[in-house]
């Protein structure tokens, strides 16, 4: 799944507020603390632009980007209804 170790990567590299911890796809991004809110938007919108879609605010839940496991599950779904 491309878009799953995308996503893991960019997470690592850009937003993660700790660049040296390991991040898999049930790792719990914003409970631990390894992303912030600032750092979901820039996912948001990082997804929005490589997917060319767009996610309603109302869709930017802990129940879809807790993990990326979580982001990958929501975007098949999106994706698939569109």
């Amino acid at each position: 799944m491309e878009l799953h170790a995308d996503l893991l990567e960019m997470i690592a590299t850009e937003v993660s507020l700790d660049p040296s911890a390991e991040i898999v796809g049930s790792t719990d991004l914003l409970l631990t603390g390894l992303v912030d809110s600032l750092g979901i938007i820039d996912v948001v919108a990082w997804l929005e632009d490589r997917l060319d879609l767009t996610i309603e605010p109302s869709d930017i839940v802990l129940e879809h980007f807790q993990t990326v496991d979580l982001m990958t599950e929501f975007i098949g779904r999106l994706t698939a209804g569109a």
